[in-house]
């Protein structure tokens, strides 16, 4: 176990979770784990990440050990788009779960990512090594993976302030006459269906950006841009403005049995956490789009 100990020195009003990101290498989302588990005092005194902290007053943090990885390596096959000792860029397939949940102990990204790569960051926990951020089972595409700490941390707030620019690509139902545009609707847990998300008047800030591409008889081909990244969004606005996406088995009501999801994470640009320059990379289109 190490221990971390800050004086606040800002005068300004700042959360304790984010004084803390925002003067050490761990994430909000560790130091937000660590609060909860009642790992950060706030002189002496256990209090919410949420607190305000002022000038002058002391912030203990204990981080504990990391628990001992008890899952096992698999020898997946991985489309490796772009490596580096900082980070990797993996074009995941359909079909493939990106860490272990209950029901998905094995055959996940990240156990194929342990036979892969020796050096995978911790923030996102025992289950989740190197994860920055996830893709759902039957989305394809793009996925960033974090080899260290810092790396995942920098990745993290980069998505948090919005400088990862991710673009999909989706077939939706309909013919989508609207050119392009952006939906702007708040995002929460379906009030009765809780495994679905939904439009939700108290939701979170959900944003997407859209520019149809072209109509079909009864499709339309979609390019779709997050401005931020949450549960399920690109499913739930489309389904919110009329035009769920093919193949989708819970926002769409009209999915036949055959239909596989035509939604792929096609395009990621950001800039490297370490050198600054600018990394674009396109995953094709999979062949049943």
């Amino acid at each position: 176990m190490s221990l971390i100990t800050l004086e606040v020195s800002s005068e300004k009003e700042v959360r304790l979770d984010r004084y803390i990101a925002e003067n050490t290498d761990l994430s909000r989302n560790f130091v937000q784990r660590l609060i909860r588990e009642g790992n950060v005092l706030l002189n002496n005194n256990q209090v919410k990440g949420s607190t305000i902290v002022k000038k002058g007053e002391i912030i203990s943090i204990k981080i504990p050990e990391p628990a001992k990885l008890k899952l096992k390596a698999e020898k997946i096959p991985l489309d490796v788009l772009y490596e580096d000792k900082y980070l990797l860029v993996i074009n995941k397939p359909q079909g493939m779960v990106v860490h272990p949940a209950k029901g998905h102990e094995s055959g996940t990204l990240v156990h194929g990512l342990l036979a892969y790569c020796k050096d995978l960051s911790g923030i996102g926990g025992q289950a989740r090594p190197g994860i920055v951020h996830r893709l759902d089972k039957d989305t394809s595409g793009l996925l960033i993976v974090a080899k260290d700490d810092k790396t995942h941390k920098k990745l993290s707030q980069a998505l948090e302030k919005r400088e990862v620019e991710r673009t999909y690509v989706a077939i939706v139902q309909g013919r989508w006459d609207a050119g392009e545009g952006t939906i702007s609707a708040p995002i929460a847990r379906h009030p009765t269906k809780r495994v679905c998300m939904a439009v939700v008047q108290n939701g979170r800030n959900a944003i997407t950006h859209f520019k149809v591409l072209r109509v079909f008889d009864k499709h339309s081909f979609v390019q779709l841009k997050l401005e931020t990244g949450r549960t399920h969004q690109i499913r739930v606005h489309m389904a919110f403005v009329g035009h769920p996406v093919v193949g989708d088995r819970i926002y769409n009501q009209d999915v036949t049995d055959d239909e596989k999801l035509l939604l792929h994470a096609a395009k990621l640009k950001f800039n490297h956490p370490a050198s600054g320059d600018e990394i674009c990379l396109v995953a094709k289109l999979p062949n049943y789009f």
